[in-house]
């Protein structure tokens, strides 16, 4: 069975790019018999090139109006199954996306053709009046993926056919760095052994809707305790950082993008790892709450559709979104019943360990099989 991606992929600083990356690595592994190549953005290179896991074919632009490209691409790689990742800020939500899938198909270059909806779009979605109307045409697809049952449920109410629907969650790796000492991991990451107190780690993109400012403001509130903040990410607005650089609090800032192994190491340094995300009014399932799940640290959360998979298994550590008061009182418990709290996310690790990437990938092909 041949799979061809189309999606931006390493090294374009992107959770879709090492998703697929991910996902590629997991069903090559699994079975190598699997031959998956991958027709990527022309972001980071024009000519192909491969990674050791897959072939990668640089055909088409970000916001692509036309995927010619990629249709005399697959003229010489042929798939059995063309398979999207997709996601509004790398894709848009123009129809040509799907009108050169359903061509691929017709033309014989690919035996079936699919999407997987990174996120869904409600009707309070700031950009529902253009992403609803393509979310219809999702229909006219073989198979359509999502990560969460809120996506689920939502592409249903907007008329999407259900047996069309799959739903496999994100994938989670395993950390493989929680053997290590933190001068180790410090080494390592490239930053000074110098922490205080409880170390709580932020991973990911420094973005206002990650919630720092409610995080500061939570912190003020814990006087009485001693922390180090470890922001480690990629910064995506001036603002936030400017925010982080002049906070009164003790910070380490990994302030460059960071592969899904060194954000594994990141939270490996962490006692506690705080996600007091905002609800951006989309359905996507967050891929930093799985890197950090698999590293079975105690997580403190928000009730946002990016994290319902830890509200589902860990609701006692979640508290509603922008409130600083219901964050400082739920840190403040985490550090004084830390064990409580570990043997309280053993629901989550277990989450965590049926999700690898392995067990994704198997799902991943047999929803290929199926219709193959």
């Amino acid at each position: 069975m041949k799979v061809g991606f189309v999606s931006r992929y390493p090294p374009v600083h992107c959770g879709i790019a090492e998703y697929t990356k991910m996902l590629s690595s997991a069903m090559r592994s699994l079975n190598p018999k699997v031959d998956v190549i991958v027709f990527a953005t022309e972001e980071a290179r024009r000519n192909p090139y491969s990674d050791g896991i897959v072939e990668v074919y640089p055909c088409y632009s970000r916001f692509e109006r036309d995927y010619s490209k990629l249709l005399d691409m697959l003229n010489d790689y042929k798939v059995d199954v063309l398979h999207v990742q997709h996601e509004y800020n790398i894709f848009g939500s123009n129809k040509e996306l799907i009108e050169a899938l359903l061509k691929a198909k017709r033309e014989g270059l690919a035996k079936i053709v699919g999407i997987t909806m990174h996120t869904v779009d409600h009707p309070f979605s700031p950009r529902a009046n253009v992403t609803l109307k393509f979310q219809s045409w999702l229909n006219e697809l073989d198979f359509i993926i999502v990560h969460s049952p809120l996506q689920e449920y939502e592409l249903q109410i907007q008329g999407i056919d259900p047996q069309k629907i799959n739903r496999i969650p994100h994938g989670t790796l395993i950390n493989p760095h929680l053997c290590k000492t933190r001068e180790e991991l410090c080494e390592s990451l490239g930053i000074e052994y110098d922490f205080d107190g409880v170390v709580l780690t932020i991973p990911g993109f420094i973005r206002r809707d990650k919630g720092f400012d409610v995080l500061f403001e939570s912190l003020k509130i814990l006087k009485d305790i001693k922390f180090t903040l470890l922001i480690a990410g990629e910064p995506q607005e001036e603002e936030i950082v400017r925010l982080i650089e002049t906070s009164e609090f003790k910070i380490t800032l990994m302030e460059r993008y960071l592969s899904s192994d060194e954000i594994l190491r990141a939270v490996a340094l962490a006692d506690a790892i705080v996600l007091p995300y905002r609800d951006k009014r989309q359905y996507s399932v967050s891929g930093i709450l799985h890197l950090s799940m698999g590293s079975l640290k105690p997580i403190v959360g928000t009730r946002v559709p990016r994290l319902i998979e830890f509200y589902q298994h860990a609701p006692r550590l979640t508290v509603p979104p922008g409130n600083p008061n219901a964050l400082a009182e739920k840190i403040k418990w985490l550090i004084n019943n830390y064990d409580y709290a570990l043997a309280y996310m053993t629901e989550v690790y277990s989450y965590a360990a049926r999700t690898q990437w392995i067990r994704m990938a198997s799902r991943h092909i047999k929803t290929y099989m199926s219709l193959l």
